[in-house]
Parts: structure tokens; sequence; C-alpha cells
């Protein structure tokens, strides 16, 4: 999935928007998204968290749950998060992740990860750059194969090719835009996408360095500053450092993302956060707590100022669409659409 969630977050932020959208299902967003015309944009945004919940019970139930709070006290920072279970428990979680992914890897010198995310998830993306160029490796569920296919045929005739034993066909976008759409294999398929600054012929003598390879060396090439599961406490930690916590806050689910660049992973805590403050306001609402109410508004008010949101403007629109669904939950406008916009459970 590209940009749907984003484009709902700051869609569904807007009471005066039509709303002829409403109700599409999953596999109709993935067939929307698949189209050639969608203009990629700078900063692809995440994939659905709900699927990565499924295969990350061991870390989970290891994880110390932060401390009840009452309504009234919502502004202090979180509490450090730690894992009661040994660290084995999140590199078996990192590796399970790993196995259920295409695991491609750039063997060539030069080349390096830039952002990864859905790594826990059916569908998700890696990046990799080398100077000026760049490419893009998203893998999706094997169902969808056959959609994608007839998507792309309309892009160009299909030209054989393959990453080992792993075939595929490319398609041709433009003089330097190039696709490779692997066959579906192993519950999953996967597309290699180009950017500016190729050649076709740069493009196929890359793909001879393209390698599958197993969980452990996948893990392994991942560079320091992206948060694989072993290293999401301490960066949840740091998220957190200003963000007022709501009541009773499951910071377990924090540890649930799989591996993501710091971009993607700070999204993924600030909707959990925003998901549990909308609750919040909504069950106040409910039963006439005026003063939950105004605290849970004037949370969300201050996400303006989270270092977090505030590192994210240049590089993406997170941090807008969710200020602006943020302001219209302190003026007391929240619709179910938020939730769902934050894929809340």
């Amino acid at each position: 999935m590209t940009d749907d969630r984003l484009d709902r977050l700051v869609r569904d932020a807007d009471p005066y928007r039509v709303r002829d959208l409403d109700g599409a299902d999953q596999e109709l967003l993935e067939e929307i998204m698949s189209t050639p015309d969608v203009v990629r944009k700078r900063r692809r945004l995440l994939v659905p968290l709900a699927t990565a919940a499924a295969v990350t019970g061991v870390v989970a139930a290891g994880a110390v749950l932060a401390r009840e709070r009452s309504t009234t006290e919502y502004a202090a920072p979180l509490p450090n998060i730690s894992i009661a279970a040994p660290a084995a428990d999140a590199w078996e979680f990192a590796l399970k992740a790993a196995e259920e992914n295409p695991r491609l890897l750039i063997t060539e010198p030069g080349w390096k990860i830039t952002s990864v995310y859905g790594f826990a998830d059916e569908s998700g993306d890696i990046f990799f750059e080398n100077g000026k160029r760049s490419l893009n490796i998203t893998w999706y569920p094997a169902k969808y194969y056959q959609s994608y296919y007839t998507d792309r045929l309309a892009v160009s005739k299909p030209q054989p090719s393959a990453i080992g034993d792993w075939a595929g066909d490319v398609f041709t976008y433009g003089d330097s835009d190039f696709a490779l759409l692997l066959h579906a294999r192993d519950g999953s398929f996967a597309e290699l996408r180009t950017s500016d600054n190729w050649t076709r012929a740069g493009f196929d003598a890359l793909l001879t360095k393209i390698q599958r390879v197993d969980a452990t060396t996948f893990i392994a090439a991942m560079p320091p500053e992206i948060v694989t599961p072993a290293r999401a406490a301490e960066a949840a930690n740091k998220v957190l450092a200003d963000v007022p916590m709501p009541p009773n806050f499951d910071t377990g689910r924090l540890l649930t993302f799989g591996t993501n660049d710091p971009y993607q992973f700070g999204a993924q805590v600030t909707a959990q956060v925003g998901c549990a403050w909308i609750a919040e306001w909504e069950r106040a609402d409910r039963v006439g707590d005026t003063t939950a109410r105004a605290k849970a508004a004037k949370a969300m008010r201050s996400s303006h100022d989270w270092k977090v949101l505030r590192s994210m403007v240049d590089e993406g629109d997170w941090a807008e669409g969710f200020w602006r669904m943020a302001d219209k939950v302190a003026a007391g406008k929240v619709t179910p659409d938020f939730r769902k916009s934050l894929d809340c459970d």
C-alpha cells in the first residue's frame, strides 16, 4: 500500500469531505494503489498495523505494561519500556518476520539501505540508494499477483527476467523507469522499481547483483538507525519522551511493529498514542466526564509540540496529517473515521 493511510488521515480530518469512498475494503485499496498512474510520492507511508500483532505474541507477552493512570494524570512521560523475557525472543520475532518476506539484498558495493517498513506485515518496502540511483523493492501477498500483473500489461509488453532462480517480468514505464515484477512464490511476490538516472542495461546488470538471502543475513544487513525488534524499546522511549500518555496505555503494542526506519516507527508509535487518546475522548464524552474529555483534547492539541512529529515534517506528510486530525479532536469534532484512519483496533 502506498500513501492511502496518510490520505485517509488528512481526508477524514475534514468534516465537509465527500464520503464516496467510505467502506472500501483492503483489496480494493490495493487495486487502486497498484495502478501505474498513481504518482509515487517522496515518502510512502504505513501499511496497516493490525497484522503485525498476529505474529508477535511472544514479544508482547514479555513486555512490562505501563502503570495504570487516572484520567487526570495524563501529561507525564512514559515510564521506561522493558522486556521481561530474554532478548532472544525479540531475535526470534525478527527472524520469523524476515522469513515471511522476500529478503532481497543488493550485493554490489556502494549500495545502502535507506528505509524499510512493513517488515512484519504481508506487504512492505525496502529502499536502496547508491549516489543518484535508488531502487525500491516492495512485497505483497501472493493473492494479489494476478491483478498486479494484469495492471502492468497496460504499462508495456513484459520481458522475461529473474533474480537468480526467481522468475519475473520487466515492465518499462519510461526511458529511465523500469520495474521487475517477480512471480508469486512462497506466499508472496515482489516488485523492484527504479527511480531516475537509470538505463535498461544498468538495471539488467544490477539484477544479477541481487540475491535472496537467509533471514539472519537479511537482519544483519540493516543499518544501525533502522529500528529492529531488539531496538524497539529504546526507540519508543526516545519517541515518547515528551508525549503525554493516555490512561492505561499498553506499551507492549509498541514492540510489535517489526523492522522500520525511524520515520515509519515514529508514525506507528504516534498512531497508537492517537488511537488511545481518541478512545479516551470518546469514553469521557459518552459518560459525561468533561474533565477527562478536556484533558484528552489538550493532549491531542499538544501534538504540535511533540519532538517526534516536528522532526518528521521535512521527510513526509504524516505530521501535518496527524495535526489536522488532532485539531479536530481538540475542537470536539471526533468521528469514527479518525480511528479508521489510524488503523485503531
